[in-house]
């Protein structure tokens, strides 16, 4: 239905502009008229012609182009001095279609046949047969239709351009964050499991070697740990980095506030609680949100400070980033991708995302994951 609108508008403005140039023609012609002759119902219908064939100038550029000059060579030809304006018209549509050097082998040979139009219209001075073809034809006005039509099309071009980069753009930002996810739960799991079959392992092997009947559950446990592990290495093994690089965390948060503050945003990082041990993925994690936070108020939010602070507590590692940009609860960003997956991020971890405009002005970005201390 949407769709639908816009072509049925552009389709009543290609005919308005259509009418409304074929009438101009024609009143052009009935006004310039000074005797009547057999041709002018020819000279009138081609002047007609020419204006409403722009009706088709957005589905048939090029039969218009032929069209809108033929007609302007005819009604020349039948005696009626008017400008072919339908013909610029034409121009217009077509170098906005593409069709450069189409149009210009056209436009020459309209330009080398208007003089001979003129003369079968009864003229037999040369050089007044050339002044009437180009008063019919400026070159000036020619070539400003055609930079015209080239420049919309450049334009056009450029925005279809920018929106299918903005589309790559988040696509493979989605797939990035989604990678880092999967190769992060890779990591957790396999741990885990492995843990889990070690020990089972060790259980069956101690109750083997003291002559114990192994049960059935130990021994369900042990396959099932050794197939799980077999099914993450296969199925997602291919997901871990080459990178031989330590991986970001907690450590490093200082590192996004200098780079912040080195792009003229006044940022803060404040730290509240004791530090004490987290899984490796809410250390990683808490980096990516102070990274992503931070990234969105530099690129968006047109802030002039930041505060980033983090708090620990006994089983919760809470984060909150604050700016003072445009963001207002009447004027909520939609979200984007980058915040997208920092939601899937902490939701994986169990925790929980706030991301929203501050009523006094600004966006906050708040989460809480919840964190084990090891004894």
């Amino acid at each position: 239905m949407s769709t639908g609108r816009p072509g049925m508008r552009a389709g009543v403005t290609d005919w308005v502009i259509a009418v409304g140039v074929a009438a101009a023609l024609l009143v052009t012609g009935v006004s310039g008229q000074q005797s009547r002759t057999d041709a002018d119902v020819l000279g009138y219908a081609l002047l007609a012609a020419g204006g409403l064939a722009l009706a088709a100038r957005r589905r048939a550029p090029v039969p218009v182009l032929a069209g809108a000059g033929l007609c302007a060579v005819g009604y020349q030809a039948a005696g009626f001095d008017v400008p072919a304006v339908a013909y610029l018209f034409a121009v217009y549509a077509s170098v906005r279609a593409g069709h450069r050097t189409l149009t210009v082998v056209a436009s020459v040979l309209m330009l080398a046949a208007l003089p001979f139009a003129a003369m079968a219209s009864g003229l037999h001075d040369t050089g007044e047969a050339f002044a009437q073809a180009r008063g019919a034809l400026e070159l000036a006005w020619l070539i400003a239709a055609g930079a015209a039509g080239e420049a919309l099309r450049q334009a056009e071009r450029r925005a279809d351009e920018a929106e299918r980069t903005r589309e790559e753009t988040a696509r493979r930002r989605a797939d990035e964050e989604r990678l880092h996810i999967a190769r992060e739960l890779h990591d957790s799991l396999t741990h885990q499991i492995s843990i889990i079959k070690v020990q089972s392992e060790v259980a069956v092997h101690v109750a083997r070697k003291r002559g114990e009947e192994v049960p059935e559950a130990l021994l369900a446990i042990q396959e099932a740990g050794r197939e799980a592990t077999r099914e993450l290495r296969a199925t997602l093994g291919a997901l871990r980095d080459d990178d031989t690089a330590p991986p970001r965390g907690l450590d490093h948060v200082p590192e996004l506030i200098k780079q912040a503050r080195s792009i003229g945003l006044d940022a803060t990082l404040t730290v509240d609680g004791e530090r004490h041990d987290v899984p490796d993925a809410v250390d990683r994690t808490v980096y990516r949100i102070v990274q992503e936070a931070l990234t969105n108020i530099a690129r968006h939010a047109a802030a002039g400070s930041a505060s980033v602070r983090i708090d620990w507590r006994p089983e919760a590692l809470a984060i909150r980033v604050d700016d003072d940009g445009k963001a207002t609860p009447d004027s909520a960003p939609v979200p984007g991708v980058g915040l997208l997956g920092m939601r899937e991020r902490v939701t994986a971890l169990g925790g929980r995302l706030r991301a929203e405009p501050r009523g006094e002005g600004g966006f906050t970005v708040q989460a809480e994951l919840p964190v084990e201390q090891t004894p």
